[in-house]
């Protein structure tokens, strides 16, 4: 049996409150959970204590026991200190878009063009007051 320790959500329309818990990885998201390991209200403050709150001990417990925690668990646990940081890498994600990509050569392009009329009329009132 493949053990998960993830969020299961619960509150109402707009109004998240998610349970820590551990479950098969076969059950959903909201359905079926072995244990409840604690709870998580994003609606709270981050520097708020009630947050996040999990029983160390049973999530160690599920740790040992070979329970995967999902990528947002696992950065709880992180920051509780329970497990090691893991470097990330994505280098995709600090990329623009191809519109942005787009916008920006347009950009570069009218301000090339600005630059190079900015330049031109300077010279041409010098030749007409020579006249």
């Amino acid at each position: 049996m493949a053990m998960k320790i993830r969020l299961a959500r619960g509150g109402s329309k707009k109004r998240p409150h998610y349970s820590i818990v551990a479950t098969d990885s076969r059950m959903p998201r909201d359905g079926r959970f072995i244990e409840k390991l604690g709870t998580y209200n994003p609606l709270l403050a981050k520097d708020s204590e009630d947050r996040v709150k999990m029983d160390m001990e049973r999530v160690q417990h599920w740790l040992d026991k070979g329970a995967q925690p999902t990528d947002r668990i696992q950065r709880m646990l992180e920051a509780a200190g329970v497990l090691t940081k893991k470097t990330r890498s994505n280098p995709n994600k600090a990329k623009p878009g191809k519109k942005a990509e787009e916008r920006a050569e347009e950009k570069a392009a009218k301000a090339a063009a600005a630059a190079e009329a900015a330049a031109a009329p300077a010279e041409e009132p010098a030749e007409e007051s020579a006249e």
